[in-house]
């Protein structure tokens, strides 16, 4: 919890647009939440339809990989170019390392 205080105290001095993750043991979540922290302005999760259809499991590496691509494109449309990665306390490995690398792989800036 400490850590997440302190990534989001970070980010908030910045002003920065946030892109942020939740993983529990069977699902992977991530937002784009904007500069003020009051709206999230695009969202995606291994809980979608479209995402369940192409992974088999919502909590393992491939899974999160399909989530991050989808965050990308859709921050893209909205006409979002560069986050800050809000990694909500989890340690930038496995499941969250993957979301975060084919989010920068689709376009998305950190």
């Amino acid at each position: 919890m400490r850590r997440a205080r302190q990534t989001r105290a970070k980010i908030g001095e910045l002003k920065a647009v946030r892109l942020t993750v939740h993983r529990s043991n069977s699902h992977i979540y991530a937002q784009v939440i904007d500069a003020g922290g009051n709206k999230v302005l695009a969202a995606a999760s291994t809980v979608e339809n479209e995402v369940r259809q192409s992974v088999k499991l919502g909590s393992n590496v491939k899974a999160a990989a399909e989530v991050g691509r989808r965050i990308a494109e859709k921050a893209k449309s909205l006409g979002i170019q560069a986050v800050a990665f809000d990694r909500s306390g989890y340690r930038y490995h496995g499941r969250v390392k993957a979301l975060a690398e084919a989010a920068r792989e689709s376009g998305l800036k950190f």
